[in-house]
């Protein structure tokens, strides 16, 4: 295991940290095959009750390390993972928790919405700045996104590519629970000791219910929207967007 990612356990309480504080969190391919085998393992540990991410310093994640993803889109090398990373957390038998100190932006935002509950401190900030980037939330992404808060609300998340308060998250719904930055760890505890001392084929089964009864729009046919977003990540702008971003200035767009 790298030191990108701490694993602790205690009292049936699992606490991932995303420990890349300097690079705010962001996730690099490394991450992704670690916090994957992570969960797999966890998956068939009996001693574990319920999951908490968190990220160290003063971001939840900023998302895909934008460094790495230029080299890649540079190299033409795929970049494979985190959406299959994301459907394994959301899909675990074991309850999750995000608790988010501060910015959750793109697949950071994403990795906080696959967990069951998201407990924010106010100064936390939530959004999904692909656009910015000339990138397009894949089919499985803006799904969860539209479940949560619904299509409105999506689209007004993922047309601006603006983030928005922890305030605004929890008025629609995206955050649970709203607290103070100095009572956020005593919230999140608090949170994760209430599911940890319940039954667990009881929340294994009741996360199953929820999941199953939203599950229909999980079928529909996207063949289509994935090659839509495959030409958005290969096309000029997508790498201007990148560069633009690491460069921190306007991008210049061009359809392209």
């Amino acid at each position: 295991m790298s030191e990108d990612i701490l694993w602790s356990a205690g009292d049936g309480i699992v606490t991932v940290t995303l420990n890349r504080p300097e690079k705010r969190n962001a996730i690099n391919q490394a991450m992704i095959e670690e916090l994957a085998d992570g969960f797999t393992r966890l998956e068939t540990d009996p001693s574990v009750r319920v999951i908490v991410i968190r990220g160290a310093g003063m971001a939840f994640s900023a998302g895909r390390d934008l460094r790495e993803m230029r080299e890649r889109q540079e190299s033409g090398a795929p970049d494979q993972g985190i959406t299959g990373l994301f459907h394994q957390i959301e899909q675990s038998r074991h309850p999750t928790i995000a608790v988010v100190q501060g910015d959750a932006l793109a697949g950071g935002c994403e990795l906080a919405l696959h967990c069951d509950l998201r407990v924010a401190s106010e100064r936390a900030r939530f959004g999904m700045p692909l656009a910015r980037l000339g990138l397009l939330a894949s089919y499985p992404l803006a799904l969860k996104i539209v479940e949560i808060v619904g299509p409105a609300f999506a689209k007004q998340i993922l047309l601006t590519g603006q983030p928005i308060s922890a305030r605004r998250a929890f008025e629609i719904g995206m955050v649970h629970d709203l607290v103070q930055p100095e009572k956020l760890d005593a919230a999140a505890d608090d949170t994760a000791r209430s599911i940890a001392a319940n039954a667990p084929l009881a929340l294994a089964g009741m996360k199953t219910v929820v999941d199953r009864a939203v599950s229909l729009a999980r079928t529909v046919g996207h063949d289509d929207l994935d090659e839509m977003a495959r030409r958005a990540r290969t096309s000029a702008d997508a790498r201007e967007g990148v560069r633009a971003m690491l460069e921190k200035r306007p991008p210049l767009f061009r359809g392209e």
